[in-house]
This record gives structure tokens, C-alpha cells and sequence, in this order.
């Protein structure tokens, strides 16, 4: 083989390879592909004696499932909704294509997951705070039924997506559509019982309207209550804001909720890095 042979292959190669590098440009900027995601999770059973929390993170080539279940109930039917929650959505997960319809998977998994725990717990009364997330590239779907926030934390700021589902939520909504005196609703402000989630004969489902496009170096974080009523906004963005990894950054979370003062919830924290 002649030198100029040799040559012109490099040359091909090298202009292949090129044509390579655009291609994937183009579809990370378009949301199509990326780096496998980083994902770390913390959990506390506060100064409650039993753990009710459940979360679960599952990768694959196409996109990541994060699931995280806030437990509702005593003599652990709290525990069982959670776990039989999560299990419901990771068996739904292996056998559906979730990133073809995201908002058919949400409906489903969460409808199977009320029908599930009902059947499981019979009279008993108990249940669970639920959000699901899909992120596909940078792309991000989510459903909610409960009071587990899901936000995004960009540019140094963490932006909650998800509304809570408490009656005082719930009021706010109402007075905002006129559907409520503003008598009515400063009462009902101070009322912050849980009005929805799953194990109950009738529940909604908060769904994105849109996908959320994401950037690189945001971080997706899902959280229970017992996080956010113990630990503020700000101080949760001064810990994402240090530079380490999403494991560390979610331990770190746990710990300042265990060192703040007074009783503590069960609390449980997903971040997901892209």
C-alpha cells in the first residue's frame, strides 16, 4: 500500500469520525442523547421508629426511572403502600416501554399501584405520596399523587415543578379561581392534612403538561416532607451548590435534617445529576 493511499484512508477516517462528533452535538443539544445520568439518594427515619420511605433509581441505555413513596398509615401499612408503590412502577418499568407514552406509564402504574395497596391493606387505612420521574436525554416527565416535591436546581437555585397536594395548597389554588372567600381560605391556610395520594377509592394524578427540557449540569431532585419541612430551600441549595458528588450532596441533605431541632418525619431524597 502506497503512502498516498495510506494517506487518503486517514483522511476518511478522520472525516468519518468527524461527521460522528456532529452528529452527537446535535443530538445532545436536542435532548436525544447524553452521558449516562448520576444519581444518589439519602434516607432518615428522623425520630419516627419505623422507616415508611421507599425509593427506587433505575438506569438504562435509553433513560433513567426514579420513584421515591412517602408512607401514610400505622401498624406499618405506611411502610407496605410505600414499598408495594415502588414495586408496582419497577415491574410496570421492566415490562412497558415508559419513554414511548411517559404520561400512559405514569396513569397506569399509579392506578395499578392504588389497586394493589387497597387489596393488600383491606380495612386498614393507609397509603402513600408518590412522584415518578422519566428523564430521557434531557428531557425530563413527571407524575405526582401526594405531597413528594419534585424541583430542578439550576444556575444556583432550586425551582420547585410539582405543587403540593395539602389542604392549604389546595385552598390557594381555590382562592386564586375565585372558588373560595378570602376568609375561608386564611383559615383553611393553616390546615396542611394531606388531601391526596395513593390507597384511597378516589385520587389525582399530577401530570407535566409539558416535558421539562433540561441542561447539562442540572440536578432533578425528588424529596418527602420530611426533608422540606425540616430543611430550607436555601440551605438545600447551599449543599447542591458544593461541588460533589449527587451521593454526597444527598447525605448531606439527610444530616442537616437530623441535626435540626425538634420532632422529625421520615425523610428521603433522590438527586439526579445530567
Amino acid at each position: 500500500m502506497t503512502n498516498s493511499v495510506v494517506y487518503n484512508v486517514i483522511w476518511v477516517m478522520a472525516a468519518i469520525l468527524l461527521v460522528l462528533i456532529i452528529i452527537r452535538v446535535v443530538l445532545v443539544y436536542r435532548g436525544y442523547f447524553s452521558e449516562r445520568s448520576t444519581h444518589g439518594a439519602g434516607q432518615t427515619c428522623g425520630t419516627r421508629d419505623v422507616q415508611e420511605d421507599c425509593h427506587a433509581v433505575y438506569q438504562t441505555d435509553r433513560g433513567i426511572l426514579a420513584v421515591l413513596a412517602d408512607g401514610i398509615g400505622r401498624n406499618q401499612c405506611g411502610k407496605l403502600a410505600s414499598t408495594l408503590t415502588v414495586e408496582t412502577v419497577l415491574d410496570l418499568f421492566e415490562r412497558e416501554d415508559a419513554f414511548r407514552n411517559p404520561n400512559y406509564f405514569f396513569q397506569k402504574s399509579l392506578r395499578q399501584a392504588n389497586r394493589r395497596i387497597l387489596d393488600r391493606l383491606n380495612e386498614e387505612s393507609g397509603g402513600a405520596s408518590v412522584a415518578i420521574v422519566l428523564i430521557e436525554g434531557l428531557i425530563l416527565y413527571y407524575a405526582v399523587a401526594g405531597n413528594v416535591q419534585v424541583a430542578v436546581f439550576r444556575g444556583g437555585e432550586l425551582v420547585p415543578i410539582t405543587e403540593g397536594h395539602t389542604i392549604d395548597v389546595l385552598a390557594e389554588k381555590k382562592y386564586l379561581q375565585g372558588e373560595l372567600t378570602r376568609q375561608t381560605t386564611i383559615a383553611l391556610l393553616q390546615e396542611h392534612r394531606l388531601y391526596n395520594f395513593v390507597g384511597r377509592d378516589e385520587f389525582d394524578i399530577e401530570i407535566f403538561d409539558q416535558a421539562i427540557k433540561l441542561k447539562h449540569g442540572d440536578i432533578v431532585a425528588l424529596m418527602t416532607d420530611g426533608v422540606c419541612e425540616s430543611v430550607s430551600y436555601s440551605y438545600i441549595e447551599n449543599l447542591l451548590h458544593q461541588g460533589r458528588d449527587c451521593e454526597s450532596k444527598a447525605k448531606a441533605i439527610v444530616q442537616a435534617v437530623n441535626e435540626s431541632p425538634g420532632e422529625k418525619d421520615n425523610a428521603s431524597v433522590i438527586l439526579i445529576a445530567v
